[in-house]
C-alpha cells in the first residue's frame, strides 16, 4: 500500500530505516564509515540509503569498490559502479584491484572473500565498513554451517556489528533491496558469478532454499536468520563466562587438567581455546585432540599444533610449547 504523498517507497523506507537504526546503535557521532559496494542490488541499496542518511551526519561516508579481476570486463564494471557512487556524493570513492589466488586454502569463493575483506579493511582507515549482507545471505550462511557440521559459531551466522564490519541489512530481504533500487532508478550490476551453479552458495540460493520454502510452506529464510540470532546470543554468553573463568583458573603456565574437567563441555572447549590463543588459528580437529588429553587420557603422546607448537600432558597438567 502506498504511503502518504511525498513518503518514500516502502522498500526504500525499509532500507533507510535499517541503516539509520544500525548506525545509531553502533557508531559514535562522527565516526567514519566506508560502504563496500559491488554494484549488486544489495550494496547499491545500502550505498543509496547511507548517502541519504549521511545528510544528517558530521562526516561524509566513503566507498570502496573491489575489482577481483575474475572477468575480462571487471575493470569497466568497477569503474561504472564507482561513477554511480560518486553521483550519490559518497567521497572518496576508491576502486581497489585484488589478485585472487588460483589455488590455496578453501575454494574460489573463500579465496575471493579473503582477498576482498583484506582490501576493504586496508582501505577503511580504521573506520567501520558497511556491507550489504541481507537476511537471505544470513539464511544461506546458516545452511552452509549446518551442512558442514561447523558447530554453533557457524550456525550463529554473521553479526550486525563486528568491528570493522557493519551489516545494517541483515533483517532486510534481498527482494526488498532490489525493489528499493528499482524505486529509486538506481543501476544494478549483477555479477555473473552470483548465478554460477559451480559455487556452493549459488546452488543453495537457487535450489535448496526455494525447495525448503516450498516444502515447509514459506518462512524458512526468516526462521534460519532467527535461529542465528538466538545462537549468537548463547555463544556470546558462553564466551563471556569462559573469559571470566580464564582470569580465575588459567593462572599457571601449565594448568592442572582439573581446570578443564571441572567445566561442562561448552565451557571447556572455550577455555581450551583461550589457553591455546598463543598458537593462533586452530581447527576443530586440533581442539578435539587437545581436549582428548583431558577427557580421554590413555597415555597418548603430544598433540601437534600449527606453527610447530605442541601440547602434552604430564603429571596431571597440560604443557604448551610454542616455537619462538
Amino acid at each position: 500500500m502506498p504511503g502518504p504523498p511525498g513518503s518514500p517507497d516502502p522498500a526504500v523506507a525499509a532500507v533507510r530505516t535499517a541503516v539509520r537504526r544500525a548506525v545509531a546503535a553502533h557508531l559514535a557521532a562522527g565516526e567514519p564509515i566506508t560502504v563496500a559496494c559491488s554494484g549488486g542490488a544489495d550494496s547499491i541499496a545500502l550505498a543509496t540509503a547511507v548517502a541519504f542518511e549521511a545528510a544528517r551526519w558530521p562526516v561524509r561516508p566513503a566507498a570502496v569498490v573491489v575489482d577481483h579481476g575474475l572477468q575480462p570486463d571487471s575493470a569497466e564494471a568497477a569503474a561504472a559502479v564507482a561513477d554511480t557512487l560518486r553521483q550519490l556524493r559518497l567521497e572518496p570513492v576508491t576502486v581497489v584491484r585484488v589478485d585472487v589466488p588460483a589455488a590455496g586454502g578453501g575454494g574460489p569463493e573463500a579465496r575471493a572473500r579473503t582477498a576482498r575483506y583484506a582490501a576493504l579493511q586496508a582501505s577503511s582507515g580504521g573506520g567501520w565498513v558497511a556491507l550489504g549482507h541481507t537476511l537471505d545471505d544470513q539464511a544461506e550462511t546458516v545452511l552452509l554451517g549446518l551442512g558442514r557440521g561447523s558447530g554453533p559459531r557457524s550456525i550463529a551466522g554473521m553479526s550486525e556489528a563486528d568491528r570493522p564490519w557493519l551489516r545494517p541489512l541483515l533483517g532486510v530481504r534481498r527482494s526488498t533491496t532490489r525493489a528499493a533500487c528499482a524505486a529509486e532508478g538506481m543501476p544494478v550490476w549483477d555479477d555473473p558469478h552470483n548465478a554460477d551453479p559451480s559455487y556452493t552458495r549459488v546452488r543453495l540460493r537457487q535450489e535448496v532454499l526455494p525447495l525448503l520454502e516450498d516444502v515447509l510452506q514459506g518462512g524458512v529464510a526468516a526462521a534460519l536468520a532467527r535461529t542465528a540470532d538466538l545462537l549468537r546470543e548463547d555463544c556470546a554468553e558462553l564466551d563471556a563466562q569462559a573469559a571470566v573463568l580464564a582470569v580465575s583458573r588459567l593462572t599457571e603456565p601449565a594448568p592442572s587438567v582439573s581446570v578443564f574437567t571441572d567445566q561442562p563441555p561448552a565451557l571447556r572447549g572455550r577455555l581450551l581455546r583461550l589457553w591455546l590463543a598463543p598458537v593462533g588459528a586452530l581447527t576443530a580437529a586440533h581442539l578435539a585432540a587437545v581436549e582428548a588429553l583431558v577427557t580421554e587420557w590413555r597415555g597418548q603422546g603430544a598433540v601437534a599444533l600449527p606453527g610447530g607448537a605442541e601440547v602434552r600432558r604430564a603429571s596431571g597438567r597440560l604443557h604448551l610449547r610454542v616455537r619462538r
